[in-house]
């Protein structure tokens, strides 16, 4: 059983003079992860980062560090001196290993020589090791071009040993890059618009809302499980609850049928707005998507983007249902997601809505309302709740 992984990164790596500040982080986030495990350590050594630990907490730590942003991929590894029969000893158990599985014919060595004091160079470790293992295993044929499968020789301060390579999500460290409001339903596309911009180093806060008890407390709780989901990869998230009935009512009652879609929208940005102020957040994420639903035209965006002086990022602007479900289904989110619960947006839906509003109609009919009183009304009775992995 293995004890040590690598962790590979991409991206950080082009960031210059600012590389250090985001390895910093992303190794904070590494040990976060690993909050409750025994015995870890966590190294970094030339471009990469080592994680250490019991061996009976392998698979633990592969799911764990596996949903860390910022890691393009990781291997577990075994860690030798440099010296030449060690490699060749832990090489040629790794590829015995591997063949007790799998019936391969082929394979390949990839070696890395990021020591350039060690004597012999890459293409050299490549045919020395390669030739080691092919005189210690009968049947088995080299391939540079398309193997079976590959040794992989990295020697460094020391030499680590490796036959596998697990892909991760990638992007930059979460929490690299600011915080943002993340406007929270229980639908299916706003959980993934979070996740996608977390996974670009933004920390995510999140606002829900709902009009109970005309919505019930189970549509709630649904919401609050895509939270739970949404902190394995943020490893916590802050959500908070606004009951926006009272708003509801008011424009029911005095704007006309049409708009009541795109002017719930309207205030859910402005509260949103608010509410990223009061928590430091620099910009409001929504899971738009162009042309999905009434309030998501080109005119309708236009509409609520007026409505608010906070950039809004939208991530599943140009992507369609399928690749949206698609990547939902790959967090975990999905089957949560389209549990079959009402939500406030659902409330007075009128028979006909406006698709193509004009800015100046919207803000005529807001001129209709106290709106600073009911978004301050609104905040007043908010609730608040911080989910971490450990409670899914």
């Amino acid at each position: 059983m293995y004890n040590l992984i690598m962790v590979r990164y991409s991206e950080i790596a082009l960031k210059g003079k600012n590389r250090s500040f985001f390895e910093k982080i992303l190794i904070s986030n590494i040990k976060h992860s690993l909050k409750g495990l025994e015995n870890y350590r966590v190294l970094k050594e030339h471009g990469r980062v080592y994680v250490e630990f019991e061996p009976k907490d392998y698979e633990e730590v592969i799911v764990r560090v596996k949903k860390i942003f910022g890691i393009v991929s990781l291997s577990p590894v075994v860690r030798v001196a440099n010296d030449m029969d060690e490699i060749y000893k832990v090489s040629l158990i790794q590829a015995k290993k591997v063949l007790e599985n799998n019936k391969y014919k082929t394979f390949k060595i990839e070696a890395r020589r990021g020591n350039k004091s060690f004597e012999y160079k890459s293409p050299e470790i490549a045919r020395m090791v390669g030739g080691y293992i092919l005189s210690n295993i009968d049947e088995l044929n080299v391939d540079v071009h398309n193997p079976d499968f590959s040794v992989n020789v990295e020697v460094r301060n020391s030499t680590y040993v490796f036959t596998e390579k697990i892909d991760c999500f990638g992007g930059m460290p979460y929490r690299s890059a600011g915080k943002a409001m993340l406007l929270l339903s229980g639908g299916i596309d706003s959980p993934v618009a979070g996740f996608l911009m977390g996974k670009r180093g933004l920390e995510i806060e999140a606002v829900h809302y709902h009009s109970y008890p005309f919505t019930s407390e189970r549509a709630k709780e649904k919401v609050m499980d895509l939270a739970k989901i949404l902190s394995k990869y943020f490893g916590r998230l802050r959500i908070h609850s606004i009951n926006i009935l009272e708003i509801q009512k008011q424009i029911n009652e005095n704007c006309p049928s049409e708009e009541m879609t795109i002017l719930s929208r309207v205030f859910m940005m402005k509260l949103a707005e608010k509410l990223a102020e009061k928590n430091s957040c620099k910009a409001l994420v929504t899971g738009e998507s162009l042309g999905q639903v009434a309030s998501q035209t080109i005119e309708g965006l236009n509409v609520t983007n007026s409505s608010v002086k906070l950039p809004v990022f939208r991530p599943l602007i140009a992507m369609d249902k399928i690749e949206i479900i698609r990547v939902a289904e790959n967090i975990g989110s999905f089957e949560t997601s389209i549990l079959p619960f009402e939500d406030c947006c659902t409330v007075f839906l009128p028979d006909r809505v406006v698709t193509k509003p004009k800015l100046e109609k919207i803000e005529r009919s807001l001129s209709l309302l106290d709106v600073e009183k009911l978004i301050d009304d609104a905040l007043e009775n908010i609730e608040t709740q911080i989910f971490h992995p450990e409670d899914l």
